[in-house]
């Protein structure tokens, strides 16, 4: 731990220099894509091994870490009445020092009334990932209202008026595009999509999904690609995965399919995009994105079920296509044809999404244990790892280490100096 220490001490001095860390400011990373550019990361680590520091969270809150200039941003529902079981809820948006586990600031943003809907078992009151950019910090709290705050924690605006009737909570998490902060409003009845002025809080679109699902509500999180030069949002629902014109809200085009309660975040690329359907029986799906009105019948380049994810994320990496599902099955398939080079079966069952960095790809199961694994067409396990406390959250990567959520605490994982 000494060696480790002296490590922190050498990368405070480097960040006070002006050289700051590699940043991982929204769910999913830099681009969205799971994917960072960091070295050195370690390949195993539990409580006592590889740990940097470990901080106490207060609250429940399954939120990814973001990172931005050595600061973490995450958020958390604690009571609003200390000791109180059943009564309101205060939804808070903390800043943590990454250099030390220090906690900087701790703000409410919302109060959540005690007779508000009920969530999933494995949900939390505070799930959606914080989105941090030019010296602001998005959080987003579904139903209960989004705001904008300052890198002090001071509230920039508020917008609660956004109002839906969600199912099991709330999940998927903003994006930011053109100034523009979007998100879906899957809930029970009449799901849409909406843009706010990121500057302002004020709505400028709104598009109203249609669709034919039996069960309306999903929890995505939508992608922004570009295809033929051109902008899209990408955003799965029940039932329907619409691409819009991100600025105006107008859809480009829809494919249809069977299934809701869609967690899993769309990758792009090789002119593709790669999404889940969700409950009951997912199917990962790749659709060419250059179409206009219904193309469920003309753009799917291909479908596979082996492995499908119900809730981690798709991951894209050269040519290969990664997933696990939340039962335990890793799947790596060719990107460009679906064709599958291997499944297997890694134990444990999984909610947070994968992530691949120096060379591994990490997977984090819910109850603690992480499996690292060497990407490629060759399935190779590097290592089983990771902790004994549950969680849901993905990880957040720093320039040579990992930030990982627990159900209480927030670790930096580091690798030791030898």
């Amino acid at each position: 731990m000494s060696r480790l220490l002296s490590c922190l001490f050498v990368s405070v001095v480097v960040l006070a220099a002006g050289l700051s860390a590699a940043d991982w400011p929204q769910f999913r990373g830099p681009a969205g894509d799971g994917r960072a550019t960091a070295r050195n990361l370690p390949t195993e680590w539990n409580e006592t091994k590889n740990v940097a520091w470990k901080a106490e969270i207060p609250g429940r809150g399954w939120s990814s870490p973001s990172l931005f200039q050595n600061r973490l941003y995450l958020t958390t529902a604690v009571p609003a009445e200390a000791g109180s079981v059943s009564g309101p809820l205060s939804l808070r948006a903390l800043c943590v020092d990454a250099a030390t586990g220090r906690i900087v600031w701790n703000v409410e943003v919302f109060e959540e009334p005690a007779d508000a809907p009920r969530i999933h078992n494995k949900n939390s009151h505070a799930s959606p990932t914080a989105l941090v950019e030019k010296g602001r910090i998005y959080v987003h709290f579904g139903h209960q209202g989004t705001a904008c705050l300052d890198l002090a924690g001071k509230t920039i605006w508020k917008n609660d008026k956004i109002k839906y009737a969600p199912v099991h909570g709330n999940g998927g998490s903003p994006v930011l595009e053109g100034g523009l902060l979007i998100f879906n409003c899957d809930g029970g009845s009449g799901p849409f999509v909406v843009a706010l002025d990121a500057r302002t809080g004020e709505e400028k679109w709104r598009f109203d999904r249609e669709t034919d699902s039996p069960k309306l509500f999903a929890f995505c999180t939508p992608t922004v690609i570009t295809a033929g030069g051109k902008r899209q949002l990408i955003t799965p629902g029940a039932g329907v995965v619409n691409a819009l014109n991100p600025g105006t809200g107008e859809e480009i085009w829809r494919v249809t399919y069977d299934g809701y309660s869609v967690i899993p975040k769309p990758a792009f690329g090789h002119g593709l995009v790669f999404l889940s359907t969700g409950y009951d029986s997912p199917t990962v799906m790749a659709i060419r994105p250059d179409g206009h009105g219904d193309v469920t019948d003309t753009h799917i380049a291909w479908e596979s079920k082996p492995g499908a994810p119900h809730t981690p994320s798709l991951l894209l990496e050269g040519d290969e296509l990664y997933m696990v599902s939340d039962r335990g099955v890793a799947v790596c398939l060719d990107a460009q044809t679906g064709e599958q080079h291997w499944q297997e079966r890694v134990g444990g069952d999984y909610s947070a999404s994968p992530i691949l960095a120096d060379g591994k790809l990490f997977l984090q199961s819910e109850k603690g244990p992480a499996v690292v694994l060497r990407p490629g067409k060759t399935f190779e396990k590097l290592a089983d790892t990771g902790f004994s406390e549950p969680t849901l959250a993905s990880y957040a990567v720093g320039d040579n280490c990992l930030f990982i959520r627990t159900e209480r605490h927030l670790y930096r994982v580091q690798q030791e100096l030898e």
